[in-house]
């Protein structure tokens, strides 16, 4: 994964909000998912790996994949694209994994592609479209503008809170 600042971001010019960000903006990893390029905070993360071998979990929610042993610690394998409700895509021996804590636990975040690592600043950030489907406004905490279109970024809690 490459580092990368706004300025190599290709960063369009956007409208100021009141997201508190602190010194140049908030750092994210990116990844994309059916094309859709997604963030969520570096500090959220916890690794990036390409899962080699995911075993079932009978009677699971749907967007469990399953689950993997990642150095000795079982974590639960969540599909990113059926979360969102999206259409079955990239096969299961070429996606990625995004590591992420949450509630004491690890969870893999199942992705087509990792993006980079860029720091934004805070006047690209928007809040959630009215135009962005229910299901995704859920799990979402609003978007950045890029050249490139739509960052959107996940409110990890949000997305897998799957009850």
């Amino acid at each position: 994964m490459s580092a990368t600042m706004a300025a190599g971001t290709g960063v369009a010019s956007g409208k100021s909000t009141d997201m508190a960000a602190a010194g140049d903006g908030e750092t994210f990893v990116t990844f994309s998912v059916a094309e859709q390029r997604f963030g969520v905070p570096v500090s959220r993360v916890q690794d990036i790996l390409m899962p080699e071998r995911i075993a079932p979990v009978p009677l699971a929610p749907t967007a469990v994949r399953g689950s993997i042993n990642l150095r000795g610690r079982i974590v639960t394998v969540i599909d990113v694209r059926t979360r969102l409700g999206l259409a079955a895509g990239a096969a299961a021996d070429k996606a990625m994994g995004v590591t992420v804590e949450h509630r004491g636990e690890f969870y893999t975040l199942l992705v087509d592609r990792i993006g980079d690592i860029v720091q934004l600043p805070p006047q690209l950030w928007e809040d959630r479209p009215s135009t962005l489907d229910a299901a995704w406004r859920d799990v979402t905490s609003g978007v950045f503008r890029l050249d490139e279109g739509l960052m959107v970024v996940l409110e990890v809690d949000r997305l897998l809170d799957l009850a």
